[in-house]
Parts: C-alpha cells; structure tokens; sequence
C-alpha cells in the first residue's frame, strides 16, 4: 500500500464532495475545484472522509494511487484556506505594480512586460519588490508564479531577478580584475 495513498482526506463543515462516474467535484467556502479521475483509481465517501484505493499492485495502480489522494488534498485545502506564493524583485530599477487586473513589471528590458493572470487568480503588490499570487488551485497557482519568475530568473554573479521568497541563489565569484 502506498504510505499517501492509504491515508484518509477529512472533509471539514461546509465542504461538499460530489463525484459523478469519473468527475469529482468539491465545493467549499472558498470555491469549486473539479478533477477527472483515473478509471483504475476507487473514491469512496465515509463518515466524513475520502477513502483513495486501487483495485491491484500493478507499477501504474501504484503509481496513481498516491497523486490522486494528494491531487484530492489539495483541491480540500484550496477551497478552505487557499494557497499563496510570495515573489520578491531585486536589483536596480526592478519593480512591480498592478494596473487595473493586470501586473506590470520593470525588469531591466527596454519595455515594460504586462502580466494578465488567469480569471481565479488574484495578484497583489505589498510594494515595488513583493508580488503576492493567491488562488484556491495550487497547481495554477505554482503555474502562474513560475510564469512570473521565468520573465527574468535571477542570475547567478549579482542575484538581480526576480525569485521566490525566501528562495536561495548561489552567487558565483566574478572575474578578478588583476593578478
């Protein structure tokens, strides 16, 4: 048995776990979130709990097993507390501002680079170099934080670019000027 997969997803109040043949649905203050599942895969709702299991030991029941307890986790959280990912901006003349729904970065280009996020996410500037991405599906959520970060991923000789919070970049040393 997979260690993630046996394990039980607790549905707290006001959490609604709808699965329709393939299709699971859960519904819960903060949104809903729908997921397919794999054919092989068994749901089974019980005394306020999901119950992940697999018909076999086959390498791809196993497999599967797991990431849909996992997939099935998230979808819970996201829609009680939500997921946030934390960017920070560094170096000269590095910044971020929103504009309308749109996020607009200064990154050391020539022009201005305009971000729109997806429709459920929401992206917010505490200031100039702090970008704060929210949503209830992680995935997305990591998607649009990677999309983000790939406009200008810090170098590795002064560190400017823009990173994760609390991310570390390991600095090279630069050419010496003389011997």
């Amino acid at each position: 048995m997979s260690r993630v997969g046996k394990l039980p997803v607790q549905l707290p109040d006001g959490v609604n776990f709808k699965q329709d043949h393939r299709d699971v649905t859960i519904k819960g203050p903060k949104g809903e979130l729908s997921l397919r599942v794999n054919p092989g895969i068994e749901l089974k709702l019980d005394d306020g709990a999901v119950q992940v299991s697999r018909p076999s030991d086959a390498k791809h029941h196993r497999s599967q097993h797991g990431l849909y307890r996992s997939l099935i986790q998230n979808m819970v959280q996201g829609v009680t507390e939500g997921f946030e990912k934390k960017l920070e901006i560094r170096g000269v003349g590095y910044k971020a501002e929103m504009k309308g729904k749109s996020l607009t970065l200064q990154l050391g280009y020539s022009h201005p680079i305009v971000f729109n996020p997806p429709q459920s996410i929401d992206i917010a500037c505490e200031s100039p170099t702090s970008i704060s991405i929210k949503g209830i599906d992680k995935e997305l959520v990591g998607q649009v934080a990677a999309k983000i970060r790939s406009f200008r991923k810090p170098e590795p000789y002064k560190g400017k670019g823009v990173r994760y919070l609390g991310e570390y970049v390991r600095e090279k040393a630069g050419k010496t000027a003389g011997k």
